[in-house]
């Protein structure tokens, strides 16, 4: 019999890429979302599959699956600075409600299970490079701390299942990931980098640009999660690309590769906005045998055709510098 995954979130930049990996590998894809910050756009292409089904649905409900469920990920919450500082009684209840209600049914189904947590675990880190014993400097009650409290927790009510009812679960530590599908408002760095370049505006930077990132192409992190379902290790694992910039070097980038006659603009550091930020891959590498692959430039090259014509439905003619 042919195996069957429930995405949650997979309407989402994430989520989406994950249903056409599962479906390639010939697996049967639930997509689960309500459209908060998800679009059925990202589906579209996949409705006509037998093997693909979408239901609109809110995961901080209770989850009715009919039939078997081999393996459950647990995508559903918004992702980026502007959806859960706009939103952040539904973060954290996804985070919360969500998370008991998707382990609920992978208990009840027998299914493996894995959580899309973030590297937002670690806060604004005081040990650099990031890995997975480090336990993080989060505020608690900052505005940003109703996504890094909502995912911390997620990841204990994760190892409760474990410890407690057995449920296989594996849990996926996510850091800067870029790619095609990405909002061009949802406040990330690319997303606001390449729409203003390609629109010739102002590049707005925050702080004096020394803050440090690390990105990773969606493919590459795709396969990260792929591994990681398919082994028996169980501890949080940390996937993205330790190849680390500063927010001003990604700004100068993304202006040459759109060949913009943009400038950088710069504004006040958002509260907690952390100051450096770069995944330690050994444990991916020991037990995933994954490290990325796609290279920056290649990656932002896959990345600016969807740019261009987000920009362009949008009615902005991008500017050729």
């Amino acid at each position: 019999m042919k195996q069957r995954a429930v995405i949650t979130g997979g309407a989402g930049f994430l989520g989406s890429h994950l249903c056409e990996r599962f479906l390639s590998e010939g697996w049967d894809v639930l997509c689960v979302d309500n459209l908060l910050t998800g679009n059925k756009d990202n589906v579209a292409h996949l409705e006509a599959l037998d093997s693909f089904e979408f239901l609109e649905h809110d995961v901080t409900k209770y989850i009715d699956v009919d039939g078997p469920v081999d393996a459950i990920l647990h995508f559903a919450s918004p992702a980026s600075p502007i959806d859960y500082l706009e939103l952040p009684i539904q973060t954290l209840k996804v985070g919360s409600l969500g998370t008991h209600n998707a382990l609920g049914l992978a208990r009840a189904k027998g299914a493996r299970f894995l959580i899309a947590s973030t590297s937002e675990c670690y806060g604004d880190p005081l040990v650099h490079p990031q890995t997975e014993d480090y336990w993080g400097n989060v505020n608690p009650v900052g505005p940003r701390g109703v996504y890094d409290e909502a995912k911390r927790f997620s990841e204990a009510m994760t190892m409760a299942y474990h410890r407690y009812h057995g449920v296989d679960t594996r849990i996926i530590r996510i850091f800067n990931t870029y790619g095609p599908r990405m909002r061009l408002n949802d406040g990330r760095a690319l997303p606001a980098f390449m729409s203003q370049a390609l629109q010739g505006k102002p590049l707005t930077v925050f702080g004096d640009g020394s803050q440090t990132r690390s990105f990773c192409y969606v493919d590459d992190l795709v396969e990260g999660i792929w591994r990681l379902l398919a082994s028996d290790f169980h501890e949080p694992v940390n996937v993205g690309n330790p190849s680390e910039m500063t927010i001003r070097e990604f700004a100068d980038k993304v202006i040459a590769l759109t060949n913009s006659g943009s400038t950088v603009t710069y504004q006040e550091l958002p509260e907690d906005d952390p100051k450096v930020r770069q995944p330690d891959i050994t444990r991916a590498r020991a037990v995933l045998g994954w490290e990325p692959k796609v290279q920056l430039d290649e990656g932002l090259e896959r990345t600016l055709g969807w740019f261009k014509k987000r920009v362009q439905v949008q009615g902005e003619a991008p500017s050729e510098g």
